[in-house]
């Protein structure tokens, strides 16, 4: 049996701690081949349902692909923009919500959510878990990135069909995530957007329910 000793445990939480979104960090330092496939290989190692592994990955490095995927990101920005209110709409606008252009490599992860047919044990019942299997592929890629001394920022401000387009997605092929990664001149602390003001961590205790749904939580959301 593979028990994880001190020093490993510590090193995976200090992985899931020390995890940002980067933006605006990178540096244009090429990614090592052996390094990138040793992150592809995590995200590959990600559980799934059914074991069907729905995950996908495009490896993007052409700069001129890069530029279509910032022009989408351009539209869709100023279209959520204007989603929030007044005096949220400067505070949005002053972030830098991408890093498309600088980041060495773009990531798209997909789910085919046909791959290994139409029935798939775990998802008879609950037919999404094909999506979230390829999100787990995003989380495994994520830490292994920054295992890595690499950032990884989820760039999710686009339309998918505009990123299928670019991307050549086949009509059946569900973008999960546009990631950009690369090295970087540091990390924050803190998550930037807790950083600058934008939300508070919740406290944990607020968000723990025992047995069932707890009475005031309920009250509360019907309020």
């Amino acid at each position: 049996m593979n028990i994880i000793n001190e020093d490993e445990r510590a090193a995976v939480y200090k992985t899931i701690y020390s995890r940002r979104d980067t933006r605006g960090e990178f540096k244009p330092d090429a990614i090592p081949d052996k390094i990138l496939m040793r992150i592809l290989d995590a995200a590959h190692h990600a559980p799934s349902v059914g074991f069907m592994q729905p995950w996908d990955f495009i490896i993007v490095k052409d700069p001129e692909i890069k530029k279509r995927i910032k022009a989408g990101f351009e539209i869709a920005h100023k279209e959520a923009a204007e989603m929030f209110s007044k005096d949220k709409q400067k505070q949005y606008k002053s972030f830098k919500l991408e890093g498309i252009v600088e980041a060495p490599v773009g990531i798209c992860i997909t789910c085919d959510r046909s791959r290994t047919g139409n029935v798939v044990i775990g998802r008879t019942a609950n037919p999404e878990m094909d999506l979230y299997s390829a999100v787990c592929a995003v989380q495994n890629l994520w830490l292994a990135a920054r295992a890595e001394n690499l950032g990884v920022g989820w760039m999710s401000i686009i339309h998918h069909d505009r990123l299928k387009e670019i991307l050549g997605i086949p009509k059946k092929i569900v973008p999960i995530a546009y990631l950009n990664m690369g090295f970087v001149s540091h990390f924050y602390e803190q998550p930037e957007l807790e950083k600058k003001g934008w939300l508070p961590r919740l406290p944990l205790s607020s968000l723990l329910h025992w047995d069932q749904w707890q009475k005031q939580d309920v009250d509360r959301e019907t309020a």
